[in-house]
């Protein structure tokens, strides 16, 4: 996700980095050229015989802004809802590790095998969100689980396709555990529950998003429309506005290929992609969070901007 410091109106005007115009530039400046040769032979020429009437591209133009909008819209409703998801894994890791280092309870011969079967929950929350982020991102997630969890729980792991469901498996096999040696009070079972049983909707929620993209011949009729208007555009203008046809062109330009790329870099919110939602710090976040409440003191920092962008 890009993070950008405090900035001026004119630094947010003159910016150019992790912009839609950086992406967007070569085919401004395609539609600008265009302009300006359909501008010379036009005046210098006067030869317009492919000159066209301003209406029929006011009456698409509008259309076009309209779909972009309603595109845009779209884009941005699956961006929100993946950030709304990962707030809600955030805040069920919390919950669950309250709940684990406070509902649970033992007598004082069996305290050290209920600290340890408290880490080990704790560390398998910390592990479920690194794994579900890189079970969204389609990476590997082994360098990053190695220090959370044992040997022989990664060996587990790995026979499984969806790792991240597989440590929820485990979080319930801990909570049988701990409900069959009276560590964990029945009234407290359902809140317990209640929290695994959010986490599996919140992984559900974020695989719909990943496994759901907006349709190809939606985002093509996008591209295809936008293109064919903005290289046309100086037929039906160059009439008018004369010399100032390439610039009309490059600024109407700038305009259309700039929403219909901003809709399509955030359609999928779960990538590595600049404008793409900061996973990885998020992780780090929930990682810090949940060693602390478990008293640990060598805490890692959390992950720093780099070039104004955090991962």
């Amino acid at each position: 996700m890009v993070v950008k410091p405090n900035q001026s109106w004119l630094s947010q005007i003159l910016s150019i980095k992790d912009t839609a115009l950086g992406e967007c530039g070569p085919r401004i400046f395609v539609a600008t050229m265009l302009a300006t040769l359909v501008t010379y032979i036009e005046h210098v020429y006067g030869v317009g015989v492919l000159d066209l009437t301003p209406l029929p591209f006011s009456l698409i133009g509008v259309a076009i802004g309209i779909f972009l909008g309603f595109r845009g819209k779209t884009a941005y409703d699956r961006f929100w809802e993946g950030r709304t998801l990962w707030g809600g894994l955030v805040n069920n890791c919390r919950t669950a590790t309250r709940q684990v280092l406070t509902l649970l309870q033992a007598p004082p011969e069996q305290q050290a095998e209920l600290q340890e079967m408290q880490k080990r929950a704790v560390y398998l929350l910390m592990a479920f969100a690194n794994a579900l982020r890189h079970h969204l991102r389609d990476s590997s997630p082994w360098d990053d689980l190695a220090p959370l969890l044992s040997s022989e729980e990664l060996q587990k792991l790995k026979q499984h396709k969806n790792v991240p469901l597989a440590i929820l498996q485990r979080l319930g096999e801990g909570l049988a555990r701990a409900r069959a040696n009276g560590w964990l009070h029945e009234l407290h079972v359902p809140a317990v529950d209640g929290v695994l049983t959010e986490l599996t909707n919140i992984q559900g929620g974020c695989e719909r998003i990943k496994n759901t993209p907006v349709p190809y011949a939606y985002g093509i009729l996008s591209h295809r429309v936008v293109a064919a208007f903005c290289f046309c555009l100086p037929l039906g203008i160059a009439d008018g506005v004369k010399g100032y046809t390439p610039l009309v062109t490059a600024f109407v330009s700038y305009a259309f290929f700039s929403l219909d790329s901003l809709g399509a870099e955030i359609e999928e919110p779960f990538g590595t992609d600049p404008h793409d939602l900061p996973l990885s710090a998020l992780c780090r976040t929930i990682e810090i969070n949940l060693r602390q409440l478990l008293g640990e003191e060598n805490l890692p920092e959390p992950l720093p901007v780099v070039d104004c962008v955090q991962i």
